[in-house]
């Protein structure tokens, strides 16, 4: 059990790290995140699954301990992450579990867990405190109770009025050209996207619509470019107008221009909020610190609030809901709507990129470019020892720039800016920089690097 509770989910290796026991014990400590009113009352707890072969087993002994533990569950089955949030929020419930391990390898589990409203559990709402509690569970006591003392079960299909919701958010104009997009489901949860795709009014070319927790293909993370090969490659092909990559899990999106380039997700999260800020002028728009500083400036210029955040959903959905936010993105592909429970939902974003396109009538390629303002990195990963040496390192050479803790350490200069902070899920220290031409980024790289280390 050691180091599955992760500061925004739960997730490890099957069944050496997670197993049915954990699950089991899992659910029955469940309840102690909810509210007072919710443990004792009749809203169910919405339980889903991915496609890996062990997320079966693991769903039903974890709802095994829910309703041991005098929950009441509804079973979404096989499921996206987003259509689990969006059942936690249109049912009503206490909260939800999607049993998952998102972009992971085959190998690995999981689970990611929410409130009421489809608010986060994290690593600062609950999820040391849900560790704690499993850890006191022996094996004697995770014996099933009696039946009349165990909470309701029912199965549930929610695609149909899950489709309808995401349905309203299309506006294709009438006589728009019908854009050919090529989608990568990366045999991940994003194949049962087919028909809700196919009614988007678009040419839809499918790649990897077959499920399978193996990956057989690529890996399920859209974050790495080397997961958008294929993609790249297809929408070349076939001359479509867009590409589309899901992550395992279907909660993260990636796009690919005509060309067969990547389009950087903080660009991405600019386009769609100066779609919705049409509707809604003055809105707030809460983006992540490893965004392009034309992010934030595009926000602004299409009437919006632009509101910086620190990297993680929790963080995010918090500041969107504190300000009332109409969207919010992060740089790995998360995107989150007010108009879907303050949650992230990729197909959701995808239909507003839709969207973009059909309104602006030019192609992805064009749509980007006035964005591409800035050179700017990756997101480069460096494994440290010493994470904090390494950051009083950085602070005292930059202490002439303007500096923030918000998330690690970010510094920033009229031409240039960089963050390193730790990752909240793997050993590392990343870092994201970006300057006014490629010659100056290549400068500060270079000397970033020199004092953190070989990149990995």
């Amino acid at each position: 059990m050691a180091g599955i509770f992760k500061a925004y989910d739960i997730r490890g290796t099957y069944p050496d790290q997670i197993d049915e026991s954990i699950a089991r014990r899992i659910g029955l400590s469940f309840h102690t995140l909810l509210d007072d009113t919710d443990r004792a009352g009749d809203a169910p707890v919405v339980v889903g699954r991915d496609m890996r072969s062990h997320s079966r087993p693991l769903q039903e002994a974890l709802i095994g301990g829910l309703r041991d533990s005098g929950l009441h569950v509804v079973d979404i089955g096989l499921t996206s992450t987003p259509m689990n949030y969006y059942a936690v929020g249109s049912l009503e419930a206490a909260g939800g579990i999607q049993v998952t391990a998102s972009h992971n390898p085959a190998a690995y589990n999981g689970m990611k867990l929410s409130r009421r409203g489809a608010q986060p559990v994290s690593g600062d709402h609950g999820i040391p405190l849900l560790e704690s509690e499993v850890a006191k569970i022996a094996d004697n006591e995770s014996a099933p109770v009696a039946e009349d003392q165990r909470g309701s079960y029912r199965a549930q299909d929610i695609m149909e009025t899950y489709s309808a919701h995401l349905l309203q958010c299309l506006e294709r104009p009438e006589g728009a050209r019908r854009l050919k997009v090529v989608v990568d489901a990366a045999n991940g949860m994003g194949t049962i996207y087919r028909p809700l795709l196919e009614q988007a009014g678009i040419e839809m070319i499918p790649l990897y619509f077959e499920l399978d927790g193996t990956f057989p293909n690529h890996e399920a993370n859209p974050l790495k470019l080397e997961n958008l090969r294929d993609l790249s490659a297809e929408v070349l092909r076939t001359g479509a107008d867009l590409g589309v990559s899901f992550d395992g899990d279907a909660d993260r999106a990636a796009f690919v221009d005509e060309r067969g380039e990547p389009v950087g997700s903080d660009l991405a999260t600019a386009l769609i909020a100066g779609e919705l800020l049409a509707a809604q002028p003055g809105g707030a728009v809460v983006y992540d610190l490893r965004s392009s500083r034309a992010a934030a400036e595009y926000i602004r210029e299409r009437g919006g609030n632009p509101i910086r955040e620190r990297v993680g959903h929790s963080f995010i959905k918090a500041t969107l809901r504190e300000h009332s936010g109409i969207f919010g993105g992060e740089l790995a592909g998360h995107y989150y709507f007010q108009a879907n429970y303050t949650a992230d939902c990729a197909i959701m974003a995808v239909f507003e990129m839709l969207n973009l396109l059909w309104r602006r009538q030019a192609t992805m390629s064009e749509v980007v470019a006035p964005l591409l303002r800035y050179a700017k990195s990756p997101e480069i990963n460096f494994e440290v020892e010493d994470k904090q040496g390494k950051l009083d390192l950085l602070t005292e050479r930059f202490s002439d720039g303007e500096m923030d803790r918000l998330d690690g350490v970010t510094i920033q200069y009229d031409d240039w800016w960089f963050n390193v902070r730790p990752s909240n899920t793997e050993p590392y220290l990343r870092l994201v920089a970006e300057a006014a031409d490629q010659a100056l980024l290549d400068e500060k790289l270079n000397e970033l690097i020199a004092m953190l280390g070989e990149p990995v």
